[in-house]
């Protein structure tokens, strides 16, 4: 079956998951990155790969750290970036999606990164432009429903990367709301994808989504028993804006039996890592004394997610050589 996201020479077209995304396109994203980090640390803080191409930003959902990354990212690829407001824009009077997408393609867009609360959004929009023949704009997922958040995945291999260096000898827990979270789903396919012996879930039973066993992870219930001799520990944010119905009793007693705290941290190994897509909720998925400890690298995750969303653009926009 073709992979909507590559060209006919098996080149990446679009990134709309990590899923089915061959190994070393991954590691070609990742090796990219690298070559862009230290861009931060310059003076100038920009390359001209992307001069004279325009990206749309298209968050048709609330965010602020991967709307802001991928702005930073567009402009120190000197690309022109378009934030477009879409509680103000023509979708709220009733346009259509694939219209808006028309609308503005017709305005010379060479990229699209969409944030959307439907899974499955971006999917649409590609397959829009691949029908209209209309294959030189590309489109990026930003985050769509529960599906997928690719870059966030992306970034998180980098960081992975970047502290442990070797993928194939480590032990990955995934912590809190897996059933709601799109950055769970992205990781296990790229930790899975990219080697790694053993990835675990844990959390509560009405947390965990059904077919985990199947995707290669091991689920635990029980945060001492997951957490013993981990290597990387991911943190999930409890997405309450995506529950539906009562799935835990209160912040406070999640806290008490899921929250990571130093105790907690001690069951992983001496130079484990933690890890969080932010926004943290200090006190309720991880105390403060270890969001802010010497084993957190939350923030150079963050730094780091520039460097991948670079790297995303610049080769969906054929202009790394």
């Amino acid at each position: 079956m073709h992979n909507p996201q590559l060209n006919k020479n098996g080149e990446l077209q679009h990134l709309l998951t990590i899923e089915g995304l061959p190994k070393a396109i991954i590691n070609h994203i990742l090796d990219t990155a690298s070559s862009f980090v230290s861009i931060s640390d310059r003076e100038v803080k920009k390359v001209p790969l992307m001069r004279g191409k325009s990206v749309f930003n298209l968050f048709f959902e609330n965010s602020t750290r991967t709307r802001t990354t991928f702005e930073i990212a567009s402009k120190r690829l000197s690309a022109d970036v378009i934030n477009l407001n879409i509680a103000a824009s023509s979708t709220s009077k009733g346009e259509s999606l694939l219209d808006t997408i028309d609308n503005l393609s017709a305005m010379h867009a060479d990229m699209f990164v969409v944030r959307h609360a439907q899974s499955g959004a971006p999917y649409l929009i590609a397959k829009h432009l691949t029908d209209t023949k209309q294959n030189h704009v590309h489109v990026v997922n930003a985050g769509d429903g529960r599906h997928a958040h690719p870059t966030q995945g992306l970034l998180d291999m980098y960081t992975i990367r970047h502290y442990k260096k070797d993928f194939t000898n480590l032990r990955v827990a995934i912590v809190g709301d897996i059933l709601h979270s799109r950055v769970a789903r992205s990781d296990i396919h790229a930790l899975t994808t990219l080697g790694v012996p053993e990835v675990r879930a844990i959390g509560p039973h009405t947390l965990l989504p059904g077919g985990l066993e199947q995707m290669g992870v091991r689920v635990f219930t029980n945060m001492e028993e997951g957490l013993k001799d981990v290597d990387v520990i991911i943190m999930l944010r409890l997405q309450n804006e995506r529950m539906s119905g009562a799935l835990l009793p209160s912040a406070g007693e999640y806290f008490k039996s899921y929250g990571l705290t130093p105790e907690r941290l001690a069951l992983a190994k001496p130079d484990a890592i933690v890890m969080h897509p932010g926004p943290m909720n200090r006190g309720v998925e991880i105390d403060s004394a270890v969001a802010d400890g010497a084993q957190a690298v939350i923030l150079p995750q963050v730094t780091f997610g520039i460097a991948v969303r670079m790297a995303v653009m610049s080769i969906l926009a054929g202009s790394h050589t």
